[in-house]
C-alpha cells in the first residue's frame, strides 16, 4: 500500500504566524507538535495549508467517533437552535433522556453530568467521601481514599494532591490530605492499605493512559474489585480515557467483568464536540449528595445532552467497539513486525483496542520519541509521546483496515529510517 506523500517539514509563514500568535497570548501550559490544524473528517485532519494528516491521537481519545461526525454535529445543530442552556434551576427535556440512556446501557440507578473530566473525578471524589461518612460510618473529616502511583485524572488542586508526577505537582502546594498512594498493579500493597477501616474508596485507571498506556497484568483489576467489596470499599473506574469503546470493550473493566462501584466517563461521550462527563453509581451512593451539595452551571445542559445521545448511538450503530478490537491487533501486529527489523529503535509494543503504546529507545545520537513524532507529522501522521521514550497511538475508531495498513506504513517507514 502507498503512504501518504511526504509533507514540507518546514512550517509556512501562515502557520507561523498563528503558531507565534497563541505563543504570544496564549499561556505556555501546552508543547504541542508544529502544526496548525483547521478542518477535521473521520481519521483525518488538515492544517492551514491543506495538507491531510492521519490523527493517532484523537484528542486524547475525545474523538472515538471521528472528526465531525456528521450524526452528532446535525443533533448538536438541530438541538442549539432551539435550546442550549437553563441551567439546573429548571427541568429541561433532554436531561432525563439522556440519564436514562447512560444508566440503561451501563447498567446504574443515577448519573450525574458534568462537563470536564476532572470535574468528573472531583465528584466521585465528593460522593466517595460522603458515602464514607454516612453510610460507611468514617468519623467526620477521616476519609481516606487509595490512588495508584502514576495515576493520572487531572490538574485540579484536588486531583493534584494525589499525583505522583512532579510536573503536575511542582510549585502548587500546598495539597488536599485525604489520599495515600499505592502501586499500580500491586495487589499485596492494596490489600495491606484496604486494612485501614478509614478507607472509603480505591480510584484507578483500568490502563493508565497518560502514564504511557500501563495494562495491569490479567486479573488485577478483578480481584482489586474483590477486595475493595470484602472491606466495604467503593470502587471508583476512571475510564474517562479507556472507556467508549477505546480498548475493544464498552469499558476497559468489561474484560474482567468488573462493574465498579462509581464509573467515571468523559472525553468520547461527546464525540469530541463539547465537553460532556458523567458520573455514575448506584442509588446508595448518588443520593448521598443531595439539592445545595453539588453541582455546574452548564452540567446537564441541553446542548451537550442532545449530542451524548447520538455520540452514544454511533458507538453502537456504527460497531465501533468491534472496530477497535480487531484493528488494535492488525495494529500491534504491525508494530511488533517493526520492532523484529529494529529492536534498537523499539523497545515495547503494548495496549488493548486502539489504545497502544510504542516505547521508543534514545538514538545514540540523542534524538528521541519527540523526534520520531515530528517526523511522523513530516510524512502526514500525528501522535505524540508521553514521558519521555513512549508514543501512544490511538486513532479514532472510525479507521478501516486500509487506512490502517497505509497508517503503518507510515510509522514502519519513519522507524527504519530512525
Amino acid at each position: 500500500m502507498s503512504a501518504t506523500p511526504t509533507h514540507s517539514p518546514t512550517a509556512t509563514s501562515r502557520s507561523q504566524e498563528l503558531m507565534a500568535l497563541e505563543d504570544r497570548y496564549g499561556a505556555h501550559n501546552y508543547h504541542p507538535l508544529p502544526v496548525v490544524l483547521n478542518r477535521g473528517e473521520g481519521v483525518h485532519l488538515w492544517d492551514v495549508e491543506g495538507r491531510r494528516y492521519y490523527d493517532f491521537l484523537s484528542a486524547y481519545s475525545a474523538v472515538n467517533q471521528g472528526h465531525c461526525h456528521p450524526r452528532i454535529i446535525g443533533a448538536m445543530v438541530a438541538q442549539a437552535q432551539k435550546l442550549t442552556l437553563t441551567s439546573r434551576a429548571f427541568f429541561n427535556d433532554q436531561l432525563g433522556a439522556a440519564e436514562k440512556q447512560l444508566c440503561e446501557l451501563f447498567g446504574y440507578d443515577k448519573a450525574l453530568l458534568m462537563n470536564s473530566g476532572a470535574e468528573a473525578v472531583e465528584t466521585a471524589l465528593k460522593l466517595a467521601r460522603k458515602w464514607g461518612y454516612q453510610e460507611k460510618g468514617i468519623a467526620p473529616n477521616q476519609a481516606q481514599i487509595l490512588v495508584a502511583e502514576h495515576n493520572f485524572h487531572g490538574r485540579t488542586t484536588g486531583i493534584i494532591s494525589f499525583s505522583t508526577d512532579g510536573d503536575s505537582t511542582g510549585g502548587f502546594g500546598p495539597y488536599m490530605p485525604g489520599y495515600r498512594v499505592v502501586p499500580y498493579d500491586d495487589l499485596d500493597s492494596l490489600a495491606e492499605a484496604l486494612q485501614d477501616p478509614h478507607v472509603c474508596a480505591f480510584l484507578v485507571e483500568p490502563i493508565q493512559g497518560e502514564a504511557g498506556v500501563m495494562v495491569p497484568s490479567e486479573g488485577y483489576l478483578a480481584k482489586a474489585f474483590a477486595l475493595c467489596q470484602e472491606h466495604k470499599v467503593l470502587f471508583i473506574a476512571d475510564e474517562i480515557q479507556t472507556g467508549l469503546g477505546r480498548t475493544g470493550e464498552l469499558l476497559a473493566t468489561s474484560y474482567e467483568d468488573v462493574h465498579a462501584d462509581i464509573l467515571v466517563l468523559g472525553k468520547a461521550l461527546s464525540g469530541g464536540v463539547l465537553p460532556v462527563s458523567a458520573v455514575l453509581a448506584r442509588d446508595e451512593v448518588m443520593l448521598t449528595i443531595q439539592p445545595g451539595q453539588h453541582g455546574s452551571t452548564f452540567g446537564g445542559n441541553p446542548l451537550a445532552c442532545a449530542v451524548l445521545r447520538a455520540a452514544l448511538d454511533v458507538l453502537h450503530d456504527e460497531n465501533l467497539i468491534q472496530n477497535a478490537r480487531v484493528l488494535g491487533e492488525v495494529f500491534r501486529t504491525r508494530m511488533r513486525g517493526v520492532m523484529e527489523k529494529r529492536p534498537e529503535v523499539i523497545e515495547l509494543v503494548r495496549g488493548k483496542g486502539l489504545l497502544n503504546a510504542v516505547v521508543i529507545k534514545p538514538a545514540d545520537d540523542g534524538r528521541t520519541a519527540w523526534d520520531v513524532c515530528v517526523t511522523l507529522m513530516e510524512r502526514g501522521l500525528l501522535a505524540k509521546p508521553t514521558h519521555g521514550d513512549i508514543i501512544r497511538f490511538a486513532p479514532p475508531l472510525v479507521i478501516t483496515e486500509e487506512q490502517m495498513h497505509e497508517a503503518c506504513d507510515i510509522i514502519e517507514q519513519v522507524i527504519l529510517d530512525f
